[in-house]
């Protein structure tokens, strides 16, 4: 596949005049618990020349295609990202944080890493994941089986919730480091469970485990209790200049 992606990329770059600045893995390959049968989620970050910045009014700021079997394939435009980074955008923290990059000019992710933890809102942060796993605690785990790729969502979305409220800083984007705030009773069941997953398809079920499912209630609940004793943290984070100079890099003659 990665022939294949970095083709994809070279082509959007020639197809649309712009300037691919990162493109990484977003999904569970990045996160750690991949089925052999995943697909490569793969999210990128574009900008166009100069003069597309000085017209009217604002173009497109997203470039999406029809997702196949193997390949999901989406970017946002670079002032839109600078502009979700300053508005602490959960998902594109993580693809910042991804272990799997297809791509990067620039040193676009080296340059924009120290702002994170200035520009992360732990509030908004925490708002985020508890919208994630609210799925899982009312939908997903309310029957006897749950798809493994469910459950892992909902395990990770509580993890990285759990982790805001306990540690006051921004989650990690893989699975293996945020299970430093998982109990220790169930972290032999969550290793036997992702040895499941390593080898499942991905519509794969398992039984639901209780203390899985009162694990992932009782996060829930503490994280709503939480959201309104956490700060709204919000660093004086300064991007235009960063902006200003990664167009000017881009498409130097």
């Amino acid at each position: 596949m990665l022939p294949r992606i970095h083709t994809a990329l070279a082509q959007l770059e020639a197809t649309h005049g712009i300037r691919i600045l990162y493109a990484c893995e977003s999904g569970s390959r990045a996160w750690g618990f991949p089925s052999p049968d995943s697909d490569y989620d793969v999210r990128f970050i574009y900008c166009h020349p100069a003069a597309w910045y000085l017209a009217l009014d604002e173009g497109p700021d997203t470039l999406n295609f029809p997702v196949d079997e193997l390949l999901d394939l989406g970017g946002w435009e670079l002032r839109k990202a600078l502009r979700l980074l300053r508005s602490s955008n959960a998902a594109l923290f993580e693809w910042l944080q991804s272990p799997v990059i297809y791509h990067e000019a620039l040193d676009f992710r080296a340059r924009l890493m120290p702002l994170l933890p200035a520009a992360f809102n732990l509030k908004a942060g925490l708002h985020h994941y508890l919208g994630q796993l609210r799925r899982g605690v009312t939908e997903d785990m309310a029957g006897s089986e749950v798809r493994l790729k469910r459950l892992f969502y909902a395990l990770r979305s509580a993890l990285a919730a759990r982790w805001i409220r306990e540690r006051h800083s921004l989650p990690p984007m893989e699975f293996a480091p945020l299970r430093a705030v998982l109990p220790e009773e169930l972290q032999g069941l969550v290793e036997e469970l992702l040895a499941q997953k390593a080898v499942a398809v991905e519509k794969a079920v398992a039984p639901v485990s209780e203390a899985l499912r009162g694990f992932l209630a009782q996060e829930y609940a503490a994280g709503q209790a939480a959201r309104e004793e956490l700060p709204v943290t919000r660093g004086a984070v300064e991007l235009d200049e960063l902006f200003r100079e990664l167009l000017a890099e881009a498409f130097v003659q």
